[in-house]
């Protein structure tokens, strides 16, 4: 397959939750004090993310103890976030997903675990790290931020620009407290 072909197939970006809460510094703190509170944060980060890169993007965060647990998938605003099901664990839902999806999509797996690493690099899939995905994120944000200032300096709408210079002549006396029309009085 040439390249032209595998940048027209759809991208998927599939999470490893817990891998990533864990490996990133800020997350994993607050993680110790509350989990959801972990879990939330790394979901909106995920959002503005996916807003940039516009992938299909998978969040899988293991629920494999959570006895009965039936598993479950939502849409949290432009992501997916999958929790496993009893005895399924995230690499597990990562693997089975590529085997599905990965010869018919580009599809990357980030994760810092080097044995789900060599499985999904085995059936077809790229895979970035945790901190290679923490990169990207803040690159991504960057980026947003300079195109966002960019535009915001460029889409400035001023009241004088678009003034008759007697007009602004005018104002301009008004700001200075000279009333027009009336010189000398206050």
């Amino acid at each position: 397959m040439d390249i032209t072909q595998r940048r027209k197939k759809e991208e998927y970006l599939l999470v490893d939750g817990y891998n990533i809460i864990f490996a990133w510094e800020e997350l994993k703190e607050l993680a110790k004090s509350d989990l959801k509170s972990a879990r939330d944060k790394l979901m909106d980060v995920l959002c503005n993310y996916q807003g940039y890169k516009k992938c299909t993007l998978i969040l899988v965060f293991d629920a494999y103890k959570v006895e009965g647990g039936p598993g479950s998938v939502m849409k949290y605003h432009n992501i997916h976030v999958v929790y496993t099901k009893e005895a399924e664990t995230a690499d597990q839902y990562i693997e089975k997903t590529v085997r599905r999806i990965g010869r018919n999509h580009h599809v990357t797996v980030a994760t810092s675990d080097a044995l789900e690493q060599v499985i999904i690099l085995g059936h077809g899939a790229a895979r970035m790290s945790a901190l290679g995905l923490k990169e990207e994120v803040e690159l991504a944000l960057l980026e947003i931020r300079r195109e966002h200032l960019g535009k915001a300096e460029n889409d400035r709408n001023y009241l004088f620009d678009y003034l008759t210079k007697e007009d602004a002549r005018q104002l301009e006396k008004v700001r200075l407290g000279e009333m027009p029309g009336k010189t000398g009085e206050r």
